[in-house]
């Protein structure tokens, strides 16, 4: 949800693997009840966001508040700003690089990817119509695409990966992610993640703080909204 509202102006809930928001509207509005008209919408996800990751895996980094709403919200600009989950390493680096991130970070972010939620139809097309030659990905992990397929039939239903060693196994969930295992621009520092996992927590914190800072809107720019939802 974080990487959501950063990378989108007032990120509306733009798909359906977005949940989480009565957790949301619950804090501010138990802020509102003791602060009134003081803590955006913007601050409390990004708190929250931390939170999230310190309780899924003790990443414990300060979270700089002062971030205001904005006041328009278009799911036009999240259908062109959010990477889809079929980019390759190059259409990944170019979307986070327009946003001031690295490629380093951006395969630091990537990694919270190893626990979650994704919908059949982001990655159906890699289990039955992958391209003219092969249907099924061939990068995929046969054990694993199969496993795919028990549950994700061509009317789909949704899959939670939760192990964060998948990836280097051939088995990440998106094209996009398995991508980065795959492509020369990325895959020596998914390896280096993957093996020093107290090196990429620490990059990680850094990474979500200098997420948080993108196109930041502070002082008199936007608003605190009453309500988040």
């Amino acid at each position: 949800m974080h990487f959501h509202d950063c990378f989108v102006r007032d990120a509306p809930p733009n798909n359906p693997s977005m949940r989480g928001f009565e957790v949301i509207d619950a804090a501010k509005a138990a802020v509102e009840a003791s602060c009134p008209s003081t803590v955006s919408c913007a601050d409390i996800i990004a708190f929250a966001a931390r939170d999230s990751a310190y309780l899924a895996g003790g990443i414990d980094y300060p979270v700089p508040a002062g971030r205001r709403d904005g006041r328009v919200s278009l799911d036009s600009e999240a259908l062109a700003e959010i990477p889809l989950p079929n980019l390759t390493a190059a259409g990944l680096r170019d979307s986070f690089a327009k946003k001031g991130l690295s490629v380093d970070e951006m395969v630091t972010l990537s990694g919270a990817h190893s626990i979650g939620r994704a919908h059949c139809t982001a990655f159906a097309r890699r289990l039955y119509n992958f391209n003219a030659t092969h249907p099924q990905d061939p990068s995929m992990d046969p054990a694993f695409a199969a496993y795919l397929k028990s549950r994700c039939s061509p009317a789909t239903v949704d899959f939670t990966s939760k192990d964060p060693t998948t990836l280097p196994l051939d088995a990440g969930l998106l094209f996009s992610d398995q991508t980065l295992q795959a492509s020369r621009l990325t895959a020596r520092l998914v390896r280096l993640d993957a093996k020093l996992g107290s090196v990429w927590a620490a990059k990680f914190a850094a990474a979500m703080v200098r997420m948080g800072h993108i196109e930041v809107l502070t002082g008199s720019q936007g608003e605190i909204r009453k309500m988040c939802g």
